[in-house]
């Protein structure tokens, strides 16, 4: 049978919903990330009737943050910065999850192969997979509890 995602999911689980504006949405990231002693880079966001609508990672932060035509400024030491990142975040300010997070989602079974999931992991550059059965969001596969898992494995 093997390893299933249920063997490594997380079923305690922070989510956002996609009206959460975003200065509130860093503060549940730091909430998060403060009780699970880890940092806590992405998360689920889900509708008033749970279901999953897209997920909000650093990544989507970064990319809000970062001006979008940065390069073609040419070399960071040609221009001014100061003051870009005050300003940026001062704008994200009055944006919402919903604004900003990934909408297409890849998703698995509790019952998906561990196999399955370093390949999609591997192959889509994810690091966090949500487990659904049956349409509602059960758990998260983190992609550094799939290395522990492994780590451990491979110690012996």
């Amino acid at each position: 049978m093997g390893l299933r995602a249920s063997d490594v999911m997380e079923t305690n689980f922070y989510t956002l919903l996609p009206q959460t504006p975003i200065a509130e949405a860093v503060k549940i990231f730091k909430q998060a990330s403060t009780e699970k002693g880890q940092i806590v880079f992405g998360m689920m966001v889900i509708d008033q009737q749970g279901n999953l609508v897209g997920m909000l990672s650093m990544y989507d932060i970064f990319l809000l943050i970062r001006p979008k035509h940065i390069h073609i400024w040419g070399e960071m030491s040609d221009i001014d910065v100061s003051g870009i990142i005050a300003q940026a975040c001062q704008r994200a300010r009055s944006l919402v999850v919903g604004d900003i997070m990934t909408t297409e989602v890849i998703t698995i079974t509790p019952d998906t192969h561990l196999l399955s999931i370093l390949d999609i992991m591997l192959k889509k550059h994810v690091r966090r997979l949500p487990v659904l059965e049956g349409g509602n969001v059960v758990g998260i596969v983190y992609m550094s509890r799939v290395f522990d898992h492994l780590l451990e494995r491979l110690a012996g």
